[in-house]
């Protein structure tokens, strides 16, 4: 199970996953996340994969759809709190890192 937690602020999309991020659950992020990004051009994306237990290739190509989403709205995308044995994994993404997400808003300046 997946569970996909959404807050806007200060036009940033704070996206905030808990569960595994694999082949079954991605339809969460392929046909709800990416249509809204690209339909109300959300430029600032934040996901939060602090409660993230497990990510496989599937889960890996729904996170690249949205950065290719956010890149088409010219944004910018931040993972933030990726736990220890995630890290391999998302490396592969090359989406910048940051420690929290008031980090990411600093960062961000928005």
């Amino acid at each position: 199970m997946l569970y996909m937690d959404l807050e806007y602020r200060k036009g940033v999309l704070f996206v905030r996953l808990d569960g595994n991020l694999t082949r079954k659950n991605t339809y969460k992020l392929n046909n709800y996340l990416t249509p809204v990004l690209l339909k109300h051009r959300i430029k600032f994306l934040v996901y939060n994969l602090f409660s993230v237990i497990k990510v496989d290739e599937s889960g890996i190509d729904s996170l690249l759809r949205t950065k290719h989403a956010i890149k088409s709205n010219h944004g910018s995308i931040y993972l933030c709190e990726v736990p220890d044995h995630l890290k391999k994994e998302v490396k592969r993404l090359r989406i910048k890192e940051t420690d929290t997400e008031l980090s990411a808003l600093d960062i961000l300046k928005v």
